[in-house]
């Protein structure tokens, strides 16, 4: 029916049709429609900025305390091992020095036998020698012609008259290496002195240093308080080259800067003084490797909130325009704008239902995805050897779990109809082996033992990956569960005519009779409290569906045995 044509005194207009051509919103309904999808569309965003903020900031200064504190301890450790390391060898030469009077010491033989005795009980001396108070070195045992050297005018020698005891920095000297030296001046009776002085070689230095199990991009190196380096560096140069950087202000606690090197590197810069010796240990981490993991997750967290913010104005946007047609509805569509509104509520309910199921799941099975996808690419890219393909084969195992989630969301999605199973050759030994992989790290740390008797010729059956991956993931967990620490458990594999059989025994507290006749029965558990008693329930479920049978067998205080019988070919024939 045509508007214009209808007659002038008709009261009652027909309802405009909504599936039809809309004119052209008047002025006021363009104005409130555009103030209303930049409210609601600040109202959504507003947040998530300030939220991406914060988690940016939490997570930098998470990721500076990650990196920071294992370097601060590392360094901690560091220089105690080498104060211990030159507390000891003074130690050593001291009561040499105090022990012994100069006449024992002057004499050659009994030096070498002092000597012989002090390198067999401590790694790095070198040699051994007595220097009277004129600074002529009297005796002298180790692989140098020094003996007879003249000392006097030697900047240590001084020191060590005025000290008592001294330890250089690394030098080369008359050795033509790099070395320091520990002199320990003793004061006889008559008002003389003699010292006693001896070399140490500086590779005990690089071999702590060695043991701080550095990464790649880290540096570690001791200097003096000149700057100059008494070990070698990877980043700043040779032993007793000048480093090319000013030393940071004195402090004997640990000091952590972030800093450009001379280099240009972006760094942290841990570093502490020595208070006994004239050295400065310092310990460099290029931060460029430390914020990586920022830098892998900042593309995805830019893209979802890039597609985020799109996805809030398309949506604000189709909500006002819904709103302003509605307020510009007539009396006449009042009840039938109601119904609509109530429909539409009724779809946003299941809407946001089925949206927060793809939140809760689905964008955490991607992110591991992806993250496990990044780790392939990361192993591809480092040379070939045991551990990468280790790394690789747990790197498909969290893969092949990711798919086994989906799997498992579509099954709950569907579980209202009956759903098919995905039927593949497989080897059982390699789904025991995934398996077992998500659950070593436990094993590991209460020290489990877990032992293997898998039959190496085992052929392959027709089954579902996923479903025995179930299965043996929760008889596994049983089992982990029944044993103390330092327990066992052990799986074994064979071939038994039609069938393969999997047994998987554990020495743990067993089952009494009563109890196993139960174990299947849904909701039934003796984990008072901590069980849902329906594990057991649906592995023989999944094991009967895929046409095999489980058998078990249990000792109290010896321990049980789960055997998976699986058919080679179809399924079992029903067993008495």
């Amino acid at each position: 029916m045509n508007k214009a044509a209808a007659p002038l005194g008709n009261k009652t207009s027909p309802p405009p049709d909504l599936h039809g051509p809309r004119d052209v919103a008047p002025r006021r309904y363009k104005v409130l429609r555009r103030k209303f999808v930049v409210i609601m569309a600040l109202v959504a965003i507003v947040p998530l900025i300030a939220m991406g903020a914060i988690n940016y900031l939490e997570f930098q200064a998470a990721l500076s305390r990650e990196v920071q504190s294992p370097l601060r301890a590392l360094l901690y450790k560091t220089k105690n091992t080498i104060e211990l390391y030159l507390a000891e060898r003074a130690s050593k030469v001291s009561f040499i020095a105090q022990a012994y009077g100069f006449e024992d010491l002057a004499d050659d033989t009994t030096l070498r036998r002092i000597f012989k005795v002090l390198s067999s009980t401590s790694e790095g001396f070198v040699d051994l020698g007595l220097i009277g108070d004129d600074g002529v070195q009297v005796s002298y045992t180790g692989p140098y012609a020094l003996q007879g050297v003249d000392y006097s005018d030697e900047a240590w020698f001084q020191r060590v008259q005025v000290k008592g005891i001294y330890i250089s920095d690394v030098f080369m000297g008359f050795r033509r290496f790099p070395h320091i030296v520990i002199a320990v001046r003793r004061l006889g009776d008559d008002g003389r002195f003699w010292i006693v002085r001896a070399t140490l070689d500086t590779s005990q230095f690089d071999k702590i240093i060695a043991a701080m199990g550095l990464e790649s991009d880290s540096d570690a190196f001791l200097l003096n308080k000149k700057g100059v380096l008494q070990t070698n560096s990877r980043y700043y140069g040779d032993v007793l080259k000048q480093a090319p950087f000013s030393l940071p202000p004195q402090s004997y606690e640990i000091n952590l800067l972030d800093t450009t090197d001379p280099a240009g590197r972006d760094v942290y810069m841990a570093y502490t003084y020595f208070s006994d010796v004239n050295f400065v240990l310092m310990a460099v981490k290029s931060r460029v490797g430390a914020l990586q993991t920022w830098s892998a997750v900042r593309g995805d967290f830019i893209l979802i909130f890039v597609v985020g913010t799109i996805l809030i104005f398309l949506v604000a946007n189709h909500l006002t325009r819904g709103l302003v047609q509605h307020l510009k509805e007539s009396d006449e569509r009042r009840e039938f704008a109601f119904r609509e509104v109530e429909h539409n509520q009724r779809l946003s309910s299941i809407g946001r239902l089925a949206a927060g199921l793809a939140h809760e799941v689905n964008n955490p099975l991607a992110i591991i995805n992806e993250q496990a996808g990044l780790l392939k690419d990361l192993l591809n890219r480092q040379a070939d050897g045991p551990e990468k393909e280790r790394y690789s084969r747990l790197a498909d195992s969290i893969l092949a779990a990711v798919k086994r989630c989906r799997d498992i969301t579509h099954n709950m999605l569907g579980f209202a109809r009956r759903m098919e199973l995905a039927i593949e050759f497989l080897s059982i030994n390699e789904v025991l082996a995934e398996t077992l992989s998500f659950l070593r790290k436990e094993a590991e740390s209460r020290d489990i033992e877990i032992i293997l008797d898998l039959d190496p010729n085992l052929p392959t059956i027709p089954s579902d990956r996923g479903q025995l991956q179930q299965v043996f993931l929760n008889i596994l967990n049983n089992a982990l569960a029944a044993v103390s620490d330092k327990g066992r458990i052990q799986i074994s594999s064979k071939d038994s005519g039609q069938y393969v059989l999997v047994s998987i025994e554990d020495n743990g507290c067993g089952m009494p009779k009563e109890t196993l006749e139960h174990i299947f029965e849904p909701f039934f558990t003796t984990k008072k409290g901590r069980g849902t008693g329906l594990g057991l329930s649906i592995t023989y479920g999944i094991v009967k569906r895929l046409g095999g049978d489980i058998d078990v067998r249990s000792t109290p205080g010896q321990g049980t045995t789960f055997t998976v019988i699986l058919p080679k070919q179809g399924k079992l024939e029903e067993r008495s």
